[in-house]
């Protein structure tokens, strides 16, 4: 299926798939469209029994597609850092099966790849259904340009406002320091992007250049929890990184409580999407703590407005659309 490449490609695309059948169609075909060159597409597939491969298969004739098949693991962290070491491409981002890019996306940061010489560029991007509806917006809370190291660790700290689909970095930087932490199945990326981003400058283009699908069947959505493991992860990563930021004590504690406040947030709105009972005391003690300046760094940082306006708006949408079936 692998279409033979000649040079080291500028980018590589990670894509781990597993049963993606309904949605890599679509995903292939955004980057079909831009008439991509200088770019290797590794697709890293975790067993699927559907036609997933079968798809990107017809897609192969066109993209220089190499896939890789290591076997079930049963975690899209491991596979994609398998594709990271196959990959050849001086810079590389990740394109999951259900997500898309926009059009343009690959000119726009082809130019931004060759100029800037930082570990990590940043754009902003859509929410969009499983029909591909727009849900509406994921913006970085960021001016664009040249953001200094200090500046992007701060602001994300508070909450992983970076979609998977929304990034380009240095490659070899995250293969040399050992790839994502495969312990983290759903933080692994925030880990990432803090660990870039503390390298030097980031660059954040102020376009909306890719879609982060929101569905049912996503894995954050259909993965089964144990009792506090979504609360536990976004922690591990929060110490990580909150003791090696290079902020001050006084916003380093700051940072940490907008921070505590977007992990309590997120694990309650988990528990609450999956059934289970919700932490509400903890919510209330976190909300006081702020105080009202915490309060304003953690509504800009946190983007939980567009975060929950999304998925409200797709959960409208399907009754609407059950209602007219």
């Amino acid at each position: 299926m692998a279409n033979v490449i000649n040079r080291r490609p500028l980018l590589s695309i990670i894509m781990p798939t597993y049963n993606g059948e309904r949605f890599i169609a679509a995903a292939l075909e955004s980057v079909r469209v831009q008439a991509a060159t200088g770019i290797e597409l590794i697709i890293v597939d975790d067993g699927s029994s559907d036609a997933t491969l079968d798809i990107a298969a017809g897609f192969a004739r066109e993209l220089p597609i190499h896939v890789v098949k290591p076997g079930r693991s049963g975690n899209w962290v491991s596979t994609t850092n398998i594709g990271l070491r196959e990959a050849k491409g001086e810079w590389a981002c990740f394109l999951h099966q259900d997500d898309l890019w926009m059009p343009e996306r690959l000119a726009t940061l082809q130019q931004e790849m060759q100029s800037f010489t930082g570990p990590l560029i940043v754009h902003d991007t859509l929410f969009i259904g499983p029909d591909g509806s727009t849900l509406g917006s994921w913006t970085c809370p960021l001016t664009a340009g040249i953001v200094p190291s200090e500046t992007f660790v701060e602001r994300l700290l508070v909450q992983n406002f970076i979609a998977s689909p929304s990034t380009v970095f240095r490659r070899q930087l995250v293969v040399e320091s050992g790839g994502m932490d495969e312990n983290l199945w759903f933080s692994a990326d925030w880990d990432l992007w803090l660990r870039l981003g503390s390298l030097g400058a980031v660059r954040f283009v102020s376009e909306s250049m890719s879609a982060f699908r929101i569905h049912p069947e996503s894995q954050t959505m259909a993965r089964k929890l144990a009792a506090g493991e979504w609360e536990r992860q976004l922690t591990t990563v929060l110490r990580r990184h909150i003791s090696s930021c290079r902020l001050d004590e006084s916003r380093r504690g700051a940072v940490e409580k907008a921070a505590m406040m977007s992990v309590v947030v997120n694990s309650s709105l988990s528990s609450a999407a999956r059934g289970e009972p919700v932490r509400w005391r903890a919510l209330v003690e976190k909300g006081l703590a702020l105080g009202p300046g915490g309060w304003r760094r953690y509504l800009r940082d946190s983007r939980i407005v567009q975060r929950v306006g999304a998925r409200v708006r797709l959960r409208h949408h399907c009754r609407r659309s059950r209602t007219t079936a």
